[in-house]
């Protein structure tokens, strides 16, 4: 199992009242939210490893060159992602408690988590589940390889199993087009543009006719009288932004991550007991620690 961390403690700080906080008042909404999300991934999904994912590079420079409105919207000042003032000493807390439980956490200069989890969930030589609220990393399913994705927009405890299947019944593509289809159709959350005039309708039936976005751009340059006019006239126009997005859109697959096998494992023990009281103590953070150690219990035995 792999987690989007960032994405997960976004959900857990805007999901979890602001009231939750340490004895000195500090607020730890999101911490003892991931932590109660660990617990209850674990106890449902019963991974024997575990990895958390980080952002070392929210906005990747590569990803900004090619498509300078990459999460444009997002940008507080300078390289500075625009995140609540309360959130941003959390995730050195989060952080921590991880590090003392044993559960792996990894961020890559110059890469996105998204780029973390791309990489192990294809160079894995077991079955991997991304635990994500971000559809982005819906290209990384693949039902030959076991990867599937555990979405959380409706929730945790109500997560979809999304596999190739499950992208063909709600886009009607091919299971692993997922990444063709959203070049075409944009995505105004991270600030990628899309295909001015192609929508998800246009976008599906283009990716399912033709295969891939490199095979609808040779039907486009060699003129193919099978394309809609329309959808063709739509495409031409687009051709610059059509030869930069799939840079940005991919996730990378090639980042020099750590090997973890062992130290990926589901921890029987706490990887520092000593310091995992101490934060326990000091952040309030006694009952969901509980619940999170039960479900690595049920796991190791």
């Amino acid at each position: 199992m792999v987690l989007d961390t960032p994405s997960l403690y976004f959900r857990a700080f805007f999901g979890v009242p602001d009231s939750i906080t340490a004895p000195d008042g500090t607020p730890v909404n999101a911490v003892r939210g991931l932590l109660d999300f660990i617990a209850r991934l674990v106890t449902d999904r019963a991974p024997t490893h575990l990895v958390a994912a980080m952002d070392a590079d929210w906005r990747p420079d590569f990803r900004v060159q090619a498509i300078p409105s990459y999460k444009a919207h997002r940008v507080a000042s300078g390289d500075e992602e625009e995140v609540p003032d309360p959130l941003i000493p959390q995730v050195a807390i989060i952080e921590d408690v991880l590090a003392a439980l044993g559960v792996p956490t990894v961020g890559v200069d110059g890469y996105e988590a998204d780029d973390v989890i791309g990489t192990f969930a294809t160079g894995a030589v077991r079955p991997v589940d991304v635990v994500t609220g971000d559809r982005d990393l819906f290209q990384l399913v693949d039902d030959a390889r076991q990867v599937r994705v555990l979405y959380t927009a409706r929730g945790v405890g109500r997560h979809d199993v999304v596999d190739e299947a499950w992208v063909h019944a709600k886009y009607g593509i091919p299971g692993t087009a997922y990444a063709d289809f959203a070049t075409l159709r944009g995505d105004p959350s991270d600030g990628l543009p899309g295909v001015p005039g192609v929508g998800e309708k246009t976008a599906a039936s283009l990716v399912t006719k033709y295969g891939s976005l490199a095979a609808i751009i040779a039907a486009l340059e060699a003129g193919d009288t099978g394309m809609p006019a329309g959808a063709r006239a739509k495409l031409a126009a687009a051709v610059d932004y059509l030869a930069v997005a799939p840079v940005v859109v991919a996730v990378a697959t090639d980042v020099p991550v750590p090997s973890l096998q062992d130290e990926a494992r589901i921890p029987a023990a706490p990887a520092d007991p000593e310091r995992l009281l101490e934060l326990s103590a000091r952040w309030g953070l006694e009952s969901s620690l509980n619940r999170v150690l039960n479900a690595f219990g049920t796991v190791t035995g």
